[in-house]
């Protein structure tokens, strides 16, 4: 595995490397953002791993760029800023996870396990050649990333929200705790941060529900469904 890492604190840096040397990972490292960008254009990665604060280019910057050229290779960010609305700008901006500092390496190294494993799962079982889901609304096709709600189709959606939406629609009526969500979705079992799954729903529900219908229903205490069926005049 190949990962470039692109943060400006060297101790960060130096802890990760210590862990990647543990793992067999091949890591490659930059301090400045526009020249983390410059490298990973020139080379073939399997993750990025991008600090919010950089000189040069800022992380959130870096990774728009990359998704604007439709690049799905799998990104965490790591920042220091822990309010909901810095988080959900940076999944906006296409990254598939965050990791909130201080953190803990183990924690990191499960999650690049768990982005990793997730792209190259989805790859090598075709579903993006020929994940099609459909419900009364809703048609995802996981090959060209493509939404069509009634028809018309959604483009704003993050790659994780793309991820979350999908499996839902594959499980419909289903309840689904934040944990199992975790798990599922993004692939690494329950570290004690369920406002990951919490702000995804919450920017689904803003991008795809209307005042008529509704997709997503809070079970209160266990989490949450996806259920066409239940009208917005019925919750």
């Amino acid at each position: 595995m190949k990962i470039l890492v692109i943060e400006d604190n060297k101790g960060v840096c130096s802890m990760i490397e210590m862990f990647f040397a543990k793992e067999g990972i091949e890591g490659v490292f930059v301090n400045d953002g526009l020249e983390g960008y410059n490298r990973f254009s020139q080379e073939t990665w399997d993750a990025l791993i991008v600090d919010w604060m950089l000189p040069g280019m800022d992380g959130v910057t870096l990774c728009r760029k990359i998704r604007e050229e439709k690049n799905t290779v799998p990104i965490i960010m790591l920042t220091a800023k822990d309010s909901e609305s810095d988080q959900v700008l940076g999944l906006e901006m296409g990254a598939d996870d965050y990791v909130t500092k201080p953190f803990s390496p183990l924690a990191l190294m499960a999650r690049i396990k768990a982005v990793t494993r997730r792209f190259n799962n989805n790859i090598a079982s075709g579903t993006y050649e020929d994940g099609v889901v459909q419900s009364e609304h809703i048609k995802i096709n996981k090959n060209t990333r493509e939404v069509l709600i009634d028809g018309v189709s959604i483009t704003n959606l993050t790659p994780k929200e793309f991820d979350l939406l999908y499996y839902f629609v594959q499980h419909p009526r289903q309840v689904f705790s934040r944990e199992q969500l975790l798990e599922r979705v993004w692939g690494y079992q329950f570290y004690g941060d369920e406002r990951t799954v919490d702000v995804h729903i919450k920017r689904l529900r803003k991008k795809i529900e209307t005042d008529t219908q509704p997709f997503f229903h809070t079970v209160w205490g266990v989490g949450y469904k996806f259920d066409e069926t239940i009208k917005a005049d019925e919750v």
